[in-house]
């Protein structure tokens, strides 16, 4: 079977997410889709099937287990479908797991998905949480919490206080993995308004209650710290339909993820993730 890989939110040939996508996967059992995504590997694999209700129907397994939804490996899927042809520019929608969700395709290739609007969930204790990352409680961002927020799969939202903190984290992966379950949570999305290239944040992503220690660029938890940062007047100054979120650069995977956020005063009425997709490659298993 042939499987198609793609380099979500790459900000260089060498940078951003690799998603696996299978197309035309109507014939595939469940177990089947788990195993292929085992084997090979990445942090997520899509699977594109016909939709009763709207354009596609799109399936995402990690080598472990099915997740509603995610976002690098939507920017991969419909990126892939637009190189091969197979759609052209313009506007789908996907049925997931999550619910039914807007795509946006331009000229350049740019992909950019609707995402939930967004459930801010309980909050984590900031000294457990600095002691599952390896550093101070003073390490994190003054007067910030830590919060469970969702568009698609709840993640703690750790703010960091600075860049130098976030490059020389040590993360107890048993410890983080065993919190994630306690809140029912994907795992920590971190970010700190302190960025390489002017950013509206750096972040990091440690995710291995799902066997997914770091990822390079994160869709979904992109869109959650959007919703956190807009509830706790972090983007006040910011233009919202240009915001702009590097990851993956201590994984040497550069990433860029671009996000809108439509907002009526303090409430939420939309909230778009999305970007460029490079380095077309293909397995055969």
């Amino acid at each position: 079977m042939k499987i198609y890989t793609l380099n979500a939110f790459a900000s260089t040939p060498e940078g951003g997410n690799p998603a696996g996508i299978c197309l035309d996967t109507e014939n595939l059992t469940e177990k089947e889709m788990q195993d292929i995504a085992a084997e090979v590997g990445f942090s997520e694999t899509a699977f594109v099937l016909p939709s009763e209700k709207v354009d596609f129907k799109v399936r995402f397994f990690t080598p472990v287990s099915e997740v509603d939804l995610c976002g690098h490996a939507t920017i991969a899927t419909f990126s892939l479908m637009h190189k091969i042809g197979k759609i052209g520019t313009g506007s789908y929608r996907q049925e997931t797991a999550a619910g039914i969700l807007g795509i946006e395709i331009d000229d350049e290739g740019t992909v950019m998905m609707e995402q939930p609007l967004p459930l801010f969930g309980d909050f984590a204790d900031k000294d457990l949480i600095a002691r599952s990352l390896g550093i101070s409680s003073d390490s994190l961002a003054e007067s910030l919490p830590i919060q469970a927020v969702s568009t698609g799969l709840f993640d703690l939202i750790v703010p960091i206080g600075n860049l130098k903190t976030m490059e020389t984290l040590n993360p107890d992966f048993d410890l983080i993995r065993e919190i994630s379950r306690k809140h029912n949570v994907s795992g920590y999305h971190l970010f700190t308004t302190e960025t390489l290239y002017g950013s509206t944040a750096h972040c990091r992503n440690f995710a291995p209650l799902y066997d997914i220690y770091e990822e390079a660029a994160t869709g979904t938890a992109t869109g959650a710290t959007v919703s956190y940062m807009h509830r706790h007047g972090l983007l006040e100054n910011s233009d919202l339909a240009n915001l702009k979120f590097e990851q993956g650069f201590e994984m040497k995977r550069p990433s860029e993820i671009r996000a809108v956020l439509t907002a009526n005063g303090k409430d939420i009425t939309g909230i778009k993730v999305g970007g460029t997709a490079r380095g077309l490659g293909e397995l055969d298993l």
